[in-house]
């Protein structure tokens, strides 16, 4: 295929782009490039989307597919005004973070409520919370239903995404911790449930989309799994052999200043029950059944184990500190010998 990413220099972009190159396909990235380099085997288009006709000059090239990333409206119709009319199919990576309700586990891409779209005067998310991402994104999927029509769309509402060159604090902190090996504190239970999906086999189910030109809305994730599965598994993909995890209760932590998700001071992939016991639970036999492949547990530990090795300045270092964890670890085992 002749494919268009409109990115391609960073993460999942990145990703897809390299992926699709070793495939054979003949590849454009479009972008600004001040995220990244795009990698070897593509064709580089310098171009600045805030300008509305940045995309018009490849308009005439032939696309069999393009795919985009982007969560800034004007974005999305600049590129769809320009090509949508000379390609045949277009996948847009979306986000769970258009759903409405958190609280409920299994919900599907057919059947949960999404957020309203964004106001008119917003055009990507503000702040560092992110604020109207979520609407961004529903806005931004609606402009290529409307334009691309639903047959000829891919809309691939992307979970929690992992693996080599991730930019976030959430999957590394894991690999990090317990190669680091000690006492690890390990967030609420073991039965919480934990949801992601590895950046490649996510590149390679948007190829296969493209390629069979797939069209709808699907949930991009794996199948969700319990926290002490995910432990072991990550344990497994450095060769740990039994990891001291200690099991502290969600409200101790709370009291104690250790946040959700992401950040500092934070645990990473631990979010709120039940307030967001859907949110890292959702069915992802859709994706499954559409194509979507994964590879073991361990073997996204060891790709991205030996990414971080490679490349220590572009790992990101949130997380709860060691001195903030053994201090909090103290606390709950003088609560619990009491």
């Amino acid at each position: 295929m002749r494919i268009l990413i409109l990115g391609g220099t960073r993460f999942l972009g990145r990703a897809l782009a390299r992926l699709a190159v070793d495939q054979g396909h003949d590849v454009t990235c479009a972008a600004r490039g001040v995220s990244g380099v795009a990698p070897a085997g593509v064709r580089f288009a310098p171009v600045d989307r805030d300008d509305p006709d940045a995309l018009v000059s490849l308009a005439g090239e032939g696309f069999d597919a393009v795919l985009d990333v982007t969560r800034q409206v004007s974005h999305a119709r600049h590129a769809l005004t320009a090509l949508a009319d000379h390609v045949g199919h277009w996948s847009f990576v979306s986000t769970i973070s258009v759903y409405a309700d958190d609280t409920t586990p299994g919900q599907t891409a057919t059947d949960a409520p999404v957020l309203a779209p964004a106001p008119p005067d917003v055009d990507g998310p503000i702040g560092p919370d992110h604020r109207w991402y979520g609407e961004c994104k529903v806005s931004i999927e609606q402009l290529v239903r409307e334009r691309m029509g639903v047959a000829r769309s891919f809309i691939c509402r992307a979970g929690l995404i992992v693996g080599v060159e991730d930019p976030s604090d959430r999957f590394p902190y894991w690999v990090r911790r317990l190669a680091a090996g000690g006492e690890v504190l390990a967030p609420g239970r073991p039965t919480d449930r934990v949801q992601f999906v590895d950046v490649v086999d996510l590149a390679a189910w948007l190829l296969h989309a493209a390629g069979t030109r797939l069209s709808g809305t699907y949930d991009g994730i794996g199948p969700a799994m319990s926290r002490a599965d995910l432990l072991a598994g990550v344990a497994a993909g450095l060769g740990v052999a039994d990891p001291a995890l200690t099991w502290v209760d969600q409200e101790f932590l709370l009291s104690r200043d250790v946040r959700e998700w992401s950040g500092e001071r934070a645990l990473p992939l631990w979010v709120r029950l039940p307030e967001s016991g859907g949110l890292m639970d959702r069915d992802a036999r859709p994706a499954l059944n559409a194509g979507l492949a994964l590879r073991p547990l361990p073997d996204t530990v060891r790709a991205t184990a030996s990414w971080m090795t490679a490349h220590p300045a572009a790992v990101r270092q949130g997380g709860l500190d060691p001195a903030d964890e053994a201090a909090v670890l103290r606390e709950w085992q003088a609560v619990r010998n009491r």
